[in-house]
């Protein structure tokens, strides 16, 4: 599974899943070109600081003519009961979650065109299809991802770029932190998972990888669930 010779844009690879994905394709010889608040540590990248909620004109005009893939990773995790969310948080998770991949897609969708057979891979959470207590804005945030995808990879079909979602639970990142902050937290987390374990940023890099891989060159549309079992399992 070779990426020698593609050009794989990555946005959000400064940490967590992001960062996985750009070790994992750097490895298989990919050139990347990552786009975050700060360059990622160990890729070999050409890198644009961009903060996703702060559009800016021009930002991806010194990337080559021709993308093999775009990853979206920013994500955001805010957690609390519904009465306690104020309109505001909801919007700050529809700006990094899904307008933030709205501008990056558009901005590059030319470059996805002349690849011949592109990808696109966006995240979404199992709290979509999986009704979670204090999940409501990020799961609507989300919900909006799913639909993107979907409408997407029909869109751009005929013009051979794909585009998929990847749904993952719990994953042990930087932005995850707080909910694995001691033993005793990671312990239940594990436990609620019936893989007996919360992801890594490795197991989604894997899924990612297929994706925006030859071999995965018949997947578009999909939203795949990647979560230990957590969303269709007892």
């Amino acid at each position: 599974m070779s990426f020698q010779g593609k050009n794989i844009l990555i946005i959000g690879a400064s940490s967590g899943i992001g960062l996985a994905i750009a070790q994992t394709l750097q490895a298989e010889g990919a050139s990347l070109f990552t786009a975050s608040r700060r360059a990622p540590q160990g890729i070999q990248s050409q890198h644009s600081t961009w903060d996703v909620t702060q559009p800016v004109e021009g930002l991806f005009d010194a990337l080559p003519d021709t993308l093999h893939g775009l990853v979206y990773a920013p994500g955001s995790i805010n957690l609390k009961p519904f009465q306690r969310f104020s309109l505001a948080d909801f919007q700050a998770d529809f700006n990094v979650n899904v307008l933030g991949a709205v501008a990056a897609i558009q901005a590059n969708l030319a470059r996805l065109r002349k690849a011949g057979g592109a990808s696109i891979v966006l995240f979404s959470t199992v709290a979509v299809q999986t009704g979670m207590g204090f999940h409501a804005s990020i799961a609507t945030a989300k919900g909006a991802v799913e639909g993107l995808t979907r409408s997407l990879a029909a869109e751009l079909a005929a013009t051979k770029i794909r585009c998929n979602a990847i749904a993952p639970s719990l994953t042990d990142t930087p932005l995850a932190a707080s909910l694995l902050s001691s033993d005793e937290k990671r312990e239940a987390s594990n436990k609620r998972h019936p893989i007996g374990r919360v992801g890594t940023p490795q197991d989604l890099a894997a899924v990612a990888k297929l994706l925006l891989s030859d071999e995965g060159s018949w997947i578009t549309g999909q939203v795949l669930n990647v979560d230990g079992g957590m969303g269709r399992l007892k």
